[in-house]
């Protein structure tokens, strides 16, 4: 899928009711992905790297539109949505050959949701065994990679699959 510019896309970049402090506005608006861990951008919704990831190549689905809640976003970005995480389970594959996946949202606070105001779902590999002692003790996630390898690795994995 390739990122198309669109003047739906350039009415909600100026859109002033946006809140400064959404980490995903932020990436939404930046032009430098590097920085942002912006993995692929689509037309209504993008991939991102998690910055406080379970596992290596936790990226999240994020849409463009500063929504809270599934049912007050469009249905092509809602099917847009649905492509990504399915392109994201293809390249997270061939990056890490995972045995499993977590896919979901946390919708709202009271569900555990980090950024409650900005709906994104959570693509999470997952291997036998991955959660450790660190984690279940001390509170402390153990990552074989740094976010900028990882974030190397599944630019180019995206790449081949376009």
């Amino acid at each position: 899928m390739n990122h198309i510019w669109s003047p739906w896309r350039m009415e909600y970049i100026q859109r002033t009711e946006r809140r400064k402090d959404c980490f995903l506005c932020s990436a939404v608006e930046a032009d430098d992905d590097a920085r942002h861990l912006v993995v692929h951008r689509g037309v209504e919704a993008f991939v991102i790297l998690n910055r406080y990831p379970y596992t290596s190549g936790h990226v999240m689905v994020v849409p463009c539109a500063h929504a809270n809640t599934l049912e007050m976003l469009a249905a092509s970005t809602q099917a847009e949505i649905m492509t990504l995480i399915a392109h994201s389970l293809k390249a997270l594959r061939q990056v890490y050959h995972p045995e499993a996946f977590n896919v979901g949202a946390n919708i709202g606070e009271a569900a555990g949701a980090g950024q409650a105001e900005h709906l994104h779902f959570h693509v999470v590999p997952r291997w036998g065994g991955d959660t450790n002692f660190m984690s279940s003790l001390a509170g402390t996630r153990v990552l074989p990679e740094s976010l900028e390898d990882t974030y190397l690795r599944l630019k180019q994995a995206w790449q081949a699959l376009e």
